[in-house]
């Protein structure tokens, strides 16, 4: 299966238009400040996308917080790709949330992230409440569907069992929300959400860019309202 990335109107206008998704962010900010808080100890990791670091979600964790979890970024620096960060030492920072919450964690990856958050969750789902993905390409085409894909092989020529399309496209075996944009234009958003029946995924849309997921008013909705759920 192979699918096209974005047309150019949309990747052209994707950073602008994540300003915008941000300047809504802020009108939106009292009312989410009201959504429920956390109702037990529950920790949560927020993984970056490609080229991302945790700077990029340092407003998303912040408002996780505000919320009562226990939240922290993934604590490897930017994300290049799987030969950018220790195995070993993302497992540590894993193993630190478990300890300050209730034995488990859950995952909200932007865009590649998202596709760790789904690795995490297949390899070790005693250890994961829920996964949340934002743009995330693990649908079937992604290979061909995202326009930093050609930066993404360069940066990490060895072939990563990761990018075995059959598998990253079935859903870990945990509860998993993936939410994704039609005016997304980094990658098609097609590759975003997830094919097929399986009842503990829901697919969610919002208006928004790709870049700007992360600051989007009704993504944080949505991850708060899915957090809240557990």
């Amino acid at each position: 299966m192979s699918l096209k990335p974005p047309g150019a109107l949309l990747a052209l206008t994707d950073g602008p238009r994540a300003l915008a998704d941000m300047a809504c962010l802020g009108l939106a900010a009292p009312l989410l400040r009201k959504l429920p808080k956390a109702r037990k100890p529950h920790s949560v990791m927020v993984i970056p996308g490609f080229l991302g670091d945790d700077r990029g979600n340092g407003p998303l964790i912040r408002f996780l917080r505000d919320l009562g979890y226990t939240t922290t970024g993934w604590q490897q620096g930017r994300n290049l790709g799987p030969g950018s960060f220790s195995a070993d030492s993302l497992r540590s920072t894993v193993e630190n949330l478990l300890a300050r919450g209730d034995g488990k964690v859950s995952l909200v990856g932007h865009s590649l992230g998202g596709i760790y958050a789904r690795e995490i969750a297949r390899m070790e789902p005693d250890i994961v409440h829920q996964v949340i993905t934002l743009g995330s390409p693990f649908g079937k085409g992604h290979a061909t569907a995202s326009h930093p894909s050609r930066l993404y092989r360069r940066l990490n020529p060895q072939n990563d069992p990761r990018d075995i399309e059959e598998l990253l496209s079935i859903p870990p075996p945990v509860p998993t929300t993936a939410i994704y944009t039609r005016g997304d234009g980094v990658v098609n958003w097609r590759t975003s959400r997830q094919e097929g029946n399986y009842g503990h995924v829901h697919n969610i849309e919002v208006l928004g860019s790709h870049i700007g997921l992360n600051l989007n008013a009704a993504v944080w909705y949505w991850v708060a309202k899915k957090l809240a759920q557990i």
